[in-house]
């Protein structure tokens, strides 16, 4: 049973103007189990569009909650985002948000229960054993995630069934300290690397929601991140 007290939870924005708000209202509404806190990080991701400008009103409209705003000037990605969230976070654990509301804030309930139940180091949020509503999209990004997990999966020993998840809790204590390197969204098969390096790590899948974009929604994945998650499962597993 693992004591818990407080959750940061970390959104990378990058023109997310249509809905940082109803994020950022999501988060803040979500009731935590055991009366655990939240501290919220925004990273504008060199947005061009009126999203910083929003987030900056919502904060300043919530003077209550615990929101750190975080710049960069230029667009840097998604991996940069999150390092830079790191040094700021204060919480035993953080969690990954996308803006774009792919995934559910009301579910951070579901990514901790594997902690408090059982001491859980890490948690993903797995959108493929789940039988929780998942928007149908694309044949063949579905391929490409699970080749991707499998060749992760083969690297690194783990059984789980989607490493490319947006939506993963970790102890902040474990990835605060790590050198990430990927500035995109290779940053996450590079979590997956090193993370299946630590030393008696706990590590949970649970079935959560997706509500996937198309691309003239805004998604911005494309076919490069999927050749550059292949280039860092290998270096990140095979050399240090």
């Amino acid at each position: 049973m693992q004591n818990i007290y407080r959750l940061s939870v970390i959104i990378p924005v990058y023109n997310e103007q249509a809905t940082i708000e109803a994020v950022l209202g999501k988060v803040v509404s979500v009731n935590l189990p055991g009366q655990i806190e939240k501290q919220i990080i925004v990273v504008d991701d060199g947005s061009t569009d009126n999203t910083a400008t929003l987030a900056e009103q919502f904060r300043s409209q919530h003077a209550e909650q615990n929101i750190v705003l975080l710049t960069n000037r230029v667009n840097k990605g998604k991996g940069a985002a999150f390092k830079m969230a790191l040094g700021a976070a204060t919480g035993d654990y953080v969690v990954i948000q996308d803006a774009d509301l792919e995934y559910d804030p009301d579910e951070y309930a579901i990514l901790l229960q594997p902690v408090i139940s059982h001491g859980a180091d890490v948690v993903y949020g797995s959108r493929f054993i789940t039988d929780r509503p998942h928007r149908v999209l694309f044949f063949w990004h579905y391929m490409g995630n699970k080749f991707i997990t499998m060749l992760s999966n083969m690297f690194t020993n783990l059984n789980l069934s989607d490493i490319e998840t947006g939506f993963k809790l970790m102890r902040t204590a474990i990835v605060k300290d790590m050198d990430f390197q990927e500035k995109r969204f290779g940053i996450e098969p590079e979590i997956t690397a090193r993370i299946s390096k630590v030393r008696a790590i706990k590590i949970y899948e649970v079935g959560i929601s997706y509500y996937g974009r198309t691309y003239e929604e805004g998604k911005k994945i494309n076919w490069v991140d999927g050749v550059r998650a292949l280039y860092c499962i290998i270096r990140y597993n095979l050399f240090k």
